[in-house]
């Protein structure tokens, strides 16, 4: 599960996609409130678009913190991953790394350069494969390693010569001194305590020369091993221990896989999983930008992960809500339209309330458990219920709307009719704006029956000056809908002061024509006295629908 400070797991309070003023302002809000009901969670406010004009005003105007875009809830590598890893250098043991494995039941470790980048990995199968493979050959050291490397494996002690780097094969000379023998320069060479094959050891120019048993050589045997350059360890191990543990000071960097499988932290789950499961050691490294390791994923993080979780708010239509959200686990619903298409797998507390604004539910919440919000998150619910119920003259207006906006005058010490009035002025022309942003900024979608899908975009307006753009705007719905695949896409322009609205509508009209009862005249309605998508247009478009 995600989190947001590595403690917390979070929660996702989102609204709508093309988030309206409501959308925004209930996300902000309820969040608020659920981190001081249940600080065991984390309540993340989000957002699923761009802020439109008016919310970015009372944003600024209330001095409260945009929520961040929230792209998806598929699952990402992030929300599966283990954090807490070992990794090791790629100049440590090889013997190091295995215990370090073994004691923590890993099947792989990442291997790092000195600055701490990823450069290959250590499994099991490749530690298997080199015990496998020294079993049929001759014992050797997989790459340079050094003198101080193999005394610290043996835990023995250097009582001739200097640290230094070693390579080459390794012996453990039992056989008597007159047997042929492949000892070659540069070699390593275990034996006891014999005075003899110590020599002979040395006269073949060997690396490095290992005493077993915890013997030392004669001061005649060591001098002769200064002489010749020999490094001399002296090995508390008996002599078959002994070889087997020099091939382990080996560095690790000898037997790791150099291409290992990486995945990035916002990766999703579903593009990985199947590479992970076939893979030969089943796991991935996640990495960041500068390919340091940052977490694990095993098949076993695969199965049944914890889903990413969310609440709702003023929405409860898939086609809304955040993409990925059937992969996710709705906690809550909170909203003030009707029930939509959203499917749960567990019983969740759900709230479909019919009052002006989802605000108003959020205001009422904190209210109910004696907690007032803060002076921001209280002018954001402000504004999003004057801008839901169009300063309160909206026919979807009830007096718990009413109640909570003089609750609200007097928590903020303002006139709530100025503040709206001075809200729509500042962002209600939006007739310089491209016909695209017009209709992005408040659309929602509808799953009408027979599987057809409608967007309902609306925009609040002072004057009529937006009309004279209809051709423009009706070429960007007809463009839209066969985008967005609507059978029908509809422009609500509402006039705050006149009190009503022209509707542009683009594909079949005959649903619309039979739920107002007047045709659309060169794809126009005139809809005087409507001022609610949610309550006046939206059911009756749906109901024609399914007619």
């Amino acid at each position: 599960m995600g989190t947001s400070d590595g403690r917390q797991p979070v929660i996702y309070v989102t609204g709508h996609r093309n988030p309206d003023t409501d959308s925004i302002a209930a996300a902000i809000g309820y969040a608020e409130l659920k981190r001081r009901l249940d600080p065991r969670h984390d309540y993340v406010p989000v957002r699923l678009g761009e802020a439109n004009p008016q919310t970015r005003w009372v944003l600024e105007r209330s001095g409260a913190p945009e929520p961040d875009f929230l792209p998806h809830v598929m699952l990402r590598v992030c929300d599966v991953m283990g954090g807490d890893f070992p990794v090791a250098r790629q100049s440590e043991p090889v013997r190091s790394v295995g215990l370090a494995m073994a004691g923590g039941d890993l099947d792989l470790m990442p291997i790092v350069d000195d600055e701490g980048v990823l450069v290959g990995v250590m499994t099991e199968r490749a530690l298997a494969r080199r015990y496998i493979r020294e079993s049929r050959e001759v014992s050797a050291l997989y790459a340079p390693t050094t003198v101080s490397a193999v005394v610290d494996v043996l835990e023995g002690e250097l009582v001739a010569g200097v640290d230094t780097e070693i390579a080459g094969r390794v012996w453990a000379q039992s056989m008597s001194v007159t047997s042929p023998s492949r000892i070659a320069a540069g070699d390593v060479v275990v034996v006891g305590d014999r005075a003899d094959a110590q020599r002979l050891a040395l006269d073949r120019g060997v690396a490095l020369l290992v005493t077993s048993n915890t013997t030392v050589p004669s001061e005649e045997i060591l001098a002769l091993a200064r002489e010749r350059g020999t490094a001399v360890v002296s090995s508390p191990l008996d002599t078959y221990v002994s070889a087997r543990m020099i091939t382990l000071a080996a560095p690790c960097r000898a037997l790791m896989d150099r291409d290992p499988l990486t995945v990035g932290r916002e990766d999703l789950v579903a593009d990985i999983a199947e590479e992970i499961k076939s893979g030969y050691y089943g796991a991935a490294v996640a990495v960041d930008g500068a390919r340091h390791p940052i977490g694990l994923v095993t098949r076993s993080d695969l199965v049944n992960p914890t889903p990413r979780r969310v609440l709702l708010v003023d929405h409860a239509e898939q086609a809304q809500s955040v993409a990925g959200v059937e992969e996710a686990e709705i906690v809550e619903i909170l909203d003030h339209h009707h029930i939509g298409s959203i499917e749960t797998t567990v019983p969740v507390t759900a709230t479909f309330d019919p009052v002006g604004s989802t605000a108003t539910l959020v205001i009422e919440r904190f209210r109910h458990n004696g907690m007032e919000p803060t002076r921001p998150t209280a002018m954001m619910l402000l504004g999003a219920i004057l801008s839901d119920t169009v300063i309160l003259a909206s026919p979807t207006t009830t007096d718990r709307d009413r109640a909570v906006v003089e609750y609200l005058e007097r928590v903020l010490a303002l006139d709530a009719k100025d503040f709206g009035k001075e809200m729509f002025e500042e962002t209600s022309d939006v007739s310089a704006l491209p016909p695209e942003e017009i209709l992005a900024q408040d659309a929602k979608e509808y799953e009408a029956a027979g599987g057809q899908t409608l967007c309902i975009a609306q925009v609040e307006t002072v004057g009529k000056s937006l009309l004279d753009r209809r051709d423009e705007l009706l070429a960007a719905l007809e463009a839209g809908r066969e985008r967005g695949g609507y059978s029908v896409f509809a422009l609500m322009i509402t006039d705050i002061v006149a009190k009503g609205t022209e509707l542009l509508v683009s594909g079949d009209r005959a649903p619309l024509e039979r739920a107002f009862g007047q045709p659309a005249a060169d794809g126009v309605v005139s809809l005087p006295g409507v001022m609610s998508r949610k309550k006046q247009v939206a059911p009756k478009l749906l109901a024609a629908v399914a007619r």
